[in-house]
């Protein structure tokens, strides 16, 4: 996975953030973190070709999720 992947951010004073560019390290950091979820829609232009999806249709970021958060399945 070598890609600039985007994500939407919610926030207290705006209802959806656009952040990234990130590369695929820190994706993966972010979801051990917590702060990506499954429910979050994320972007990639030569992954998901610009379309927005959520987190748990792609699958090394939601492989990751169930590794690092085993409680949340």
């Amino acid at each position: 996975m070598s890609a600039d992947w985007y994500f939407m951010s919610s926030g207290f004073f705006y209802r959806h953030k656009r952040i990234g560019p990130i590369c695929e390290r820190e994706l993966l950091i972010r979801i051990g973190k917590g702060e990506i979820n499954p429910d979050t829609l994320m972007s990639s232009t030569s992954k998901t070709h610009g379309h927005w999806i959520a987190m748990r249709e792609i699958k090394p970021a939601i492989k990751h999720w169930k590794q690092t958060h085993p409680d949340a399945a």
